[in-house]
């Protein structure tokens, strides 16, 4: 049963959810990547965050370009943590997306990690973190992989 659930707002940003899943894979961490835009496909969006508790989601991930609403939206639908990873898919080279993702109100709060590809890996590193608090075999992997960065 997948513990996280990777929202890409664009089939154009398979590259950084390929990223995110590989990580996850590489932690051993079951996933789910789902295509769904806040502002081509808001009822998807809802439908799938609403739903992902109940389906044994624990942490969402959204990836989402230009004025990435879609984080936020994802947020405003469910109390499971969201992680916000903006990409730069516009003339502004994501800087848009970072701000509309860090920039979120109090009361509905969303995770940001960087821009791209470095937030794309991170992303599935703090989900791990989030997941080992819970899941003893996710904390010893990656407390492995953590382990090595220091021999490298």
């Amino acid at each position: 049963m997948p513990l996280v659930g990777v929202v890409l707002g664009s089939k154009s940003d398979q590259a950084y959810g390929d990223e995110t899943s590989a990580v996850l894979e590489q932690l051993g961490i079951e996933h789910e990547v789902v295509f769904a835009s806040a502002h081509r496909t808001p009822d998807k969006v809802r439908e799938y965050t609403q739903g992902a508790r109940e389906r044994g989601i624990e942490v969402l991930i959204a990836e989402a370009g230009g004025s990435a609403g879609l984080p936020g939206v994802m947020a405003s639908w469910t109390t499971l943590p969201v992680i916000g990873v903006p990409l730069p898919s516009s003339e502004l080279g994501g800087i848009d997306a970072l701000h509309a993702i860090a920039q979120m109100p109090p009361g509905i709060p969303v995770a940001c990690v960087a821009i791209g590809s470095w937030g794309a890996r991170n992303a599935a590193f703090f989900a791990a973190q989030i997941l080992a608090n819970k899941h003893a075999d996710i904390s010893a992997s990656y407390e492995e992989y953590r382990a090595g960065l220091a021999s490298r």
